[in-house]
């Protein structure tokens, strides 16, 4: 191999695989390890909370066929979901794996996590207090009231965040109380600080409607009601951002009733849809993105190809 070869460049761009969830992002993640001696970078919120498993889709040790993977079980299931410390860690860790001349292999449906990890993205710091008294508005009076609030203080911030969306509303008040200013002047347009090839995976909205479906039933066969009660006993309810994720807030709120969980699955379905199409919309505001097929059979190689063109057109 020459020296112009990305492979032996010591800064050579990243592969990133994103796309909406059970769209096939693990398993390329694998081919492209094995292919091009990498490791994999979790770029998923919720694979980062330990003990959250099956829920998350997180690959099992024994599936991972040796290849190393990162930032999984960082967080305790109580702690708050903090993007600037998944920043910080990533950066590390993608700095430390080409270090070691292996290639970073970026993988995740979470897009701001994925921006905060490749771009100049900066976070304003946080309050607990002034978290805290939002919090409770929000549990009070629910997050309707507080998106109209955000409405009249940062029009298009509202804009962009679902009312349904409590966290992120919660989020939104308080940079704006800190910082007198709008929430959105501190979300830049991108500006990429680590080049990375970005592979999107494409796949018809009836194909992933049918396998976010099986992947729900495969989770219930596997046990996620016994795992969120599990986790129901060592503090899940009291993680403000773990507890709402997809299937545990579900079957919490069965559980919460006293309604059988299993009546949770159909819920589960229907938010995971709906989740994914706002992954879409995420996604596809991203004009950077290569948007493959998700079954080309020759989707691994075909990015192999991507990745060494990208990497010989940014080398000086």
């Amino acid at each position: 191999m020459g020296e112009n070869d990305p492979v032996q460049q010591p800064h050579r761009p990243v592969i990133t695989i994103i796309g909406p969830t059970a769209s096939g992002k693990s398993d390329l993640s694998l081919h492209l390890a094995r292919l091009l001696d990498g490791e994999v970078v979790n770029a998923d919120s919720m694979q980062l909370y330990r003990g959250m498993d099956i829920g998350t889709a997180k690959l099992p040790r024994h599936a991972r066929g040796g290849v190393a993977h990162h930032l999984l079980d960082i967080w305790d299931i109580r702690e708050t979901a903090n993007v600037a410390d998944f920043q910080q860690r990533a950066r590390a860790v993608v700095a430390d794996i080409r270090a070691r001349g292996r290639l970073p292999i970026v993988v995740g449906g979470s897009g701001l996590y994925v921006r905060a990890l490749l771009d100049d993205l900066r976070f304003p710091g946080t309050d607990d207090a002034v978290r805290a008294r939002l919090q409770t508005e929000l549990d009070d009076v629910g997050p309707a009231v507080l998106h109209r609030r955000l409405t009249e203080v940062d029009p298009t911030a509202a804009a962009a965040i679902l009312p349904s969306n409590g966290r992120r509303i919660v989020r939104a008040l308080e940079v704006i109380e800190l910082t007198g200013g709008e929430f959105t002047a501190t979300l830049p347009q991108p500006a990429p600080v680590i080049d990375s090839l970005t592979v999107g995976l494409a796949i018809p909205r009836d194909v992933l409607d049918a396998r976010i479906a099986e992947r729900v039933a495969v989770m219930w066969r596997a046990g996620l009601v016994a795992e969120v009660q599990a986790l129901r006993e060592v503090g899940l309810e009291q993680g403000l951002t773990a507890r709402k994720a997809l299937g545990y807030a579900q079957i919490l709120d069965a559980l919460a009733a006293g309604r059988n969980p299993d009546t949770a699955i159909e819920p589960t379905v229907a938010a995971t849809r709906r989740f994914a199409r706002r992954q879409w919309s995420w996604f596809e505001r991203d004009r950077g993105v290569h948007w493959l097929d998700w079954d080309r059979p020759d989707l691994a190689t075909h990015i192999r190809t991507l990745w060494s063109e990208h990497a010989a057109a940014a080398t000086p």
